[in-house]
């Protein structure tokens, strides 16, 4: 063998293991991760409703009678009394029927003294006494009834409120069947939330709730669940809950809410960023090396996590995305 054949075999012996000295860095170089510890903070488990403010006990307010109606008085919005005037009907018929029923009253009552005279007498008997004085006390009844219907032309509100609804307009036929306008009282208010049907086992009488609205940005208003519906709308697939406000707050009758109902919360929790969870279990960095470690999940919000099974100053891999396996040499940087 020539020297030169030999120097051409000894570089490319060297070459070779040059290429498989390359091969094996990028092959078993630490890969680059960034790792997180767990902190201790508030764990809260919610359960997310959309709602609105509506009265406690809403009053409708309806006629006594059928008539066309005269005048409205108050529109919605408006602060009423109770006993205020709120709409007035046209009392025509009315006032056409007491001036029949007073002119057979004064003719009955005419009557009957005249036969009570009569039987007096001698003239008449005690039937036809009693007849009269029946008829008589029949008449001033019906005028009496007839008076009384009188003041019935003003519809006048039964509670301190607002008006709520105001569905009637002048000229409009008022029936004792048609809700005219609706009334509530704002300091009795409740919010009304809708539930998915899938989160309401979760929700129970008693729970913390933390209301917020786009009217308020930033504001957080307490209240508490006070009653759930017990059938759900088949439609919608959705429960009712009824939340009462803690703090006495006074909210604008029909206003839009978001509901987030507290169904479970720890004070002292372990917390994880939900990045560096990997399904049941997260990656340690141990001397170098990824080693993964079961976990338990408890409360999951948004960001955070709660995890059970490691060690408060345990260096976890944030987002391992699949790169790392068991064993695996890395390089950590904190995040």
């Amino acid at each position: 063998m020539t020297r030169a054949r030999v120097l051409w075999l000894g570089a490319g012996v060297l070459l070779a293991a040059l290429v498989l000295i390359g091969a094996a860095y990028f092959l078993f170089r630490p890969i680059r991760v960034t790792i997180v510890t767990p902190h201790r903070g508030p764990a809260v488990e919610l359960v997310y409703a959309t709602g609105f403010v509506e009265p406690t006990q809403p009053v409708a307010v309806a006629a006594r009678f059928t008539a066309p109606v005269k005048a409205v008085l108050v529109g919605e919005g408006d602060k009423v009394r109770k006993g205020q005037a709120l709409l007035t009907l046209d009392d025509t018929d009315l006032r056409e029927t007491y001036a029949q029923a007073h002119a057979q009253s004064v003719g009955a009552t005419l009557a009957e003294r005249r036969i009570v005279t009569l039987f007096g007498q001698g003239w008449t008997t005690g039937a036809d006494r009693d007849a009269a004085v029946a008829n008589g006390e029949a008449a001033r009844a019906a005028e009496r009834t007839a008076a009384a219907k009188l003041g019935q032309n003003v519809v006048r509100a039964g509670i301190d409120g607002i008006v709520i609804k105001q569905d009637i307009q002048p000229g409009e036929l008022a029936v004792p069947t048609r809700t005219l306008m609706l009334l509530g009282d704002p300091l009795r208010a409740r919010v009304t939330a809708t539930v998915d049907e899938r989160d309401i086992p979760r929700v129970h009488v008693g729970q913390r709730a933390l209301i917020s609205s786009d009217a308020w940005p930033g504001r957080v208003i307490r209240a508490h669940v006070a009653e759930l519906t017990p059938t759900g709308d088949s439609e919608q697939r959705a429960f009712r809950a009824r939340l009462l406000l803690d703090d006495g707050t006074v909210l604008p009758l029909g206003l839009s809410l978001e509901v987030n109902i507290v169904t479970r919360s720890v004070a002292d929790a372990l917390l994880l960023p939900a990045s560096a969870i990997d399904g049941d279990g997260v990656w340690l960095v141990i001397g170098g090396r990824a080693h993964r470690q079961h976990v338990g999940i408890g409360i999951q919000g948004p960001g955070t996590s709660e995890v059970r099974g490691i060690a408060p100053d345990a260096r976890v891999i944030d987002a391992p995305g699949g790169r790392v396996q068991e064993g695996t040499r890395v390089a950590a940087s904190a995040r």
